[in-house]
């Protein structure tokens, strides 16, 4: 179990079809070890400084400015670390009939 603080979920939108939920960091906050289990996106809200802790140990770093979107696949397992020294906040769109990540990746 982290020391740190938690990012603060907020669900906008949950049916069917899909579940969307925002997430507000502080400096240094995580959303905790999940795993995900649905195709998601997110839309960073701010710039985001992510840090993203892997099962295997090593750690990613993510930089998104506003409006930049991100993908993964369902079965993702991270934790998300603020790694900034500003607030970040980002929407995530989870799609639990699946998505076409090709698609995505063509632009």
């Amino acid at each position: 179990m982290s020391d740190r603080k938690q990012a603060q979920p907020t669900t906008l939108a949950d049916d069917d079809s899909h579940r969307i939920t925002r997430f507000d960091f502080e400096p240094g906050a995580e959303t905790g070890w999940h795993v995900h289990g649905f195709d998601y996106v997110i839309v960073a809200l701010s710039a985001c400084e992510m840090h993203l802790e892997m099962p295997d140990g090593s750690v990613n770093e993510v930089s998104l400015p506003p409006g930049r979107t991100y993908h993964r696949p369902v079965g993702v397992e991270h934790n998300v670390i603020n790694g900034g020294t500003a607030p970040m906040a980002f929407v995530e769109l989870e799609f639990k009939q699946g998505l076409d990540l090709a698609a995505l990746d063509k632009g």
